[in-house]
């Protein structure tokens, strides 16, 4: 079976967030189960070029129609952990792929559809199909549509008579919501594609007579063979709740036809494990957590902490509304005043929340018990995981979150919100159906201060008054197994399930 990803990211080379560790490690999972597997990624400036091994042109002279131009793309190869990758690079005059970053560009809709059409025409011109065509997020929302309405009646046999498409959704809050000259520019009928069953977005047009913008993300779910997002939880939710943000209704049509499920991510085992982390002071695992004090005691040392004999609760996470950043900074307050102390490490793309954030840094710059950085450092990343007591996730929406799955990792105690996929693997110490040996950490309702405080209260009493209870939350949390390989197991049986029945009714 091969499989090829389209998508805008794949960690390590171009990663700006959770897409690109999918992309990476549910690929090397496929590629270890025996599954032949090829990344097709933009050629950004902006790749780590450094970490690609045996780069070479396979080809300069790739030509495509696109808006309104005859463009020239170089394709190279590479090899990222052993992860075969293609490297697109179409030569527009309005270089797409050389802006020092892979998202944030006026154009990014223009710019990843001309990905789009790239990747199929090096697919078609190379006679390079694969079996299945696993789409990720609004940026390859168009190659479902491009396979159907202009690919699938091309060369000597039909390409829908045997390539399947899998699209995930990792965020639906980013839904690509576009004009439909961009479907035009693509080379697609926009008039034939622009009704509500199709790529119209109605709810998205600013006034009733506007023609409604183009939604990318709806294209890709309907045109698609299969639907997936990354956990059953979400998936619920995106179904059942206003997280589905419009597209309830071509979501439910997909769940009607037995198109439509959610398949829980996984992390990087190998990166993430304190037996063998080279960023931390002191290896361990489930049978040694007595070790993991000396790596809180090198935590406090690098962030100018007091050693005192107080829980230490961590947030590692992007700064913007979908982390609730207002229960973030009021949960800071609430553990000092609980005798507890607090860590942050983050930034915000938003100047009110990163100003905001910076404040709060700046108050809190002699606190013997507070510190906050405001960036993102992968090797303190490693150093907070391990040395914190407790990591607080209290997302207002979570299609997965690695934060939860990697704090448990190491002996770290979740603190999060029930939604998407913290729902799906947290399970609360006290107010849980789940038998003792599977409880792992704390859960709350809704987004007020009250209840995060209840949750963080039942938390850090835990910590002072029953510790050899709070390690047996810290050992569950080690014991369950979040690896890419259940996941990758998962996807081989809906690419299976794909290849035998597959066709789009």
């Amino acid at each position: 079976m091969r499989i090829a990803f389209l998508a805008a990211e794949c960690a390590p080379v171009a990663k700006a967030g959770g897409l690109g560790d999918f992309v990476h490690g549910l690929g090397r999972a496929l590629l270890a189960a025996g599954t032949e597997v090829e990344i097709l990624l933009p050629d950004y400036d902006c790749l780590r070029h450094e970490l690609i091994i045996d780069r070479q042109v396979l080809r300069d002279d790739l030509w495509f129609d696109f808006a309104g131009q005859r463009l020239r793309c170089r394709v190279s190869s590479g090899q990222v952990d052993g992860l075969s990758c293609r490297f697109l690079a179409p030569q527009s005059s309005e270089a797409f792929f050389a802006r020092g970053r892979i998202y944030g560009e006026p154009d990014d809709a223009l710019r990843f559809a001309c990905y789009c059409r790239a990747a199929l025409e090096w697919l078609h011109q190379s006679a390079g199909w694969p079996d299945i065509l696993h789409c990720n997020d609004w940026q390859t929302g168009l190659v479902p549509v491009l396979l159907r309405e202009d690919f699938a009646q091309r060369g000597p046999k039909r390409v829908l008579d045997r390539v399947r498409v899998c699209y995930s959704l990792h965020n639906l809050g980013y839904q690509g919501w576009v004009e439909p000259q961009v479907l035009t520019a693509a080379g697609l009928d926009a008039a034939r594609l622009m009704t509500p069953d199709r790529l119209s977005d109605s709810a998205g047009a600013v006034d009733a007579k506007l023609m409604p913008r183009a939604n990318l993300m709806q294209g890709g779910i309907v045109f698609s063979n299969f639907v997936t997002t990354v956990s059953p939880r979400y998936a619920w939710e995106v179904l059942r709740t206003e997280q589905g943000m419009g597209l309830q209704g071509v979501l439910a049509a997909k769940q009607a036809q037995g198109r439509f499920a959610g398949v829980l991510n996984g992390i990087d085992w190998e990166s993430w494990n304190p037996q063998t982390d080279p960023f931390i002071a002191q290896s361990f695992n489930a049978d040694s957590l007595a070790l993991k004090a000396a790596n809180t005691a090198a935590l406090r040392m690098r962030l100018g902490l007091q050693a005192a004999n107080k829980p230490l609760v961590a947030i590692v996470s992007r700064l913007d509304r979908q982390k609730g950043v207002d229960l973030i900074s009021h949960a800071m307050v609430y553990t000092m005043e609980k005798k507890g102390q607090c860590v942050l490490l983050g930034s915000a793309q938003e100047p009110q929340i990163q100003t905001r954030f910076e404040q709060l840094r700046d108050h809190y710059s002699a606190n013997p018990d507070c510190h906050l950085t405001l960036g993102y450092d992968e090797e303190l990343a490693h150093q907070i995981y391990a040395g914190a007591d407790l990591m607080l996730v209290p997302s207002l929406y979570e299609p997965c979150g690695l934060t939860q799955l990697i704090a448990m990792r190491y002996g770290c105690v979740p603190v999060v919100s029930r939604v998407g996929g913290l729902a799906d693997t947290v399970f609360d110490a006290n107010f849980c159906g789940k038998p003792l040996e599977q409880r792992n950490g704390f859960v709350f309702d809704n987004s007020c201060p009250f209840d995060l405080e209840f949750a963080l209260e039942r938390a850090l009493g835990l910590w002072s008054d029953h510790p050899e209870q709070f390690d047996r939350l810290r050992a569950n949390g080690m014991a369950a197994e979040h690896s890419w390989t259940r996941p990758a197991r998962d996807y081989l049986e809906i690419y299976r399930w794909l290849l035998g029945d597959g066709a789009i009714k």
